[in-house]
């Protein structure tokens, strides 16, 4: 006689909500890099993913905010922030992966499709500023602040304009001025960025 199994198999429905958010931003993400944010519709995330579209829309209030926090999932295991006791390493290190990011890996496409939409998408620019924006820039400032108390930066030296002199530049290439650029340039941005702020000796 053949045994019969006991346990149910758990509908897709009955996923646990963490293992779907996971799987619909993991299929937002692939989209958003394959294709570019046009590709970013609830009908093809749900059907990517496995998932409802209903899902989707209880949890995003427009694609436009799902695309900007399956850009942050995508990026995070990437984008890791480094602390080794050298700033500088450090700097170069976490900017190199950035622009590897954007030119080679293809995130350019993507980020400046993002922040472009954003200026019009109030839900877009709402989380592209709270999944990625906000929180890129606070590891780079806390990174900072470890130099700083370690004596590596000057006590005055001003974080804020730091980040903005270091990845700023990048952007601005890449946004406004849309010229080529590489890793190659990233020592030369740390090094005039840090010059400034370099403790006394």
């Amino acid at each position: 006689m053949t045994d019969v199994p006991t346990t149910r198999r758990r509908g897709r429905g009955r996923r646990p909500a963490a293992e779907v958010r996971a799987s619909v931003l993991a299929a937002a993400g692939r989209l958003l890099l394959r294709e570019g944010l046009r590709a970013v519709t609830f009908d093809r995330v749900a059907k990517e993913a496995g998932s409802s579209k209903v899902t989707l829309y209880k949890w995003w209030p427009s694609p436009g905010a799902l695309a900007a926090e399956a850009y942050f999932a995508q990026s995070e295991p990437i984008l890791e922030f480094p602390n080794t006791g050298d700033v500088r390493a450090d700097l170069i290190a976490q900017l190199t992966a950035f622009v590897r990011w954007l030119t080679r890996d293809g995130a350019a496409k993507p980020v400046s499709e993002l922040i472009g939409a954003a200026q019009m998408d109030a839900d877009l620019a709402r989380a592209w500023a709270e999944h990625y924006a906000r929180p890129r820039r606070e590891l780079a400032r806390e990174r900072l602040k470890v130099a700083q108390a370690q004596g590596q930066l000057r006590a005055d030296a001003d974080l804020d304009v730091i980040v903005d002199q270091l990845w700023g530049a990048c952007y601005h290439r890449l946004l406004v001025l849309k010229v080529p650029f590489d890793e190659t340039l990233v020592p030369r941005l740390v090094d005039l960025a840090l010059h400034g702020a370099a403790a006394e000796q």
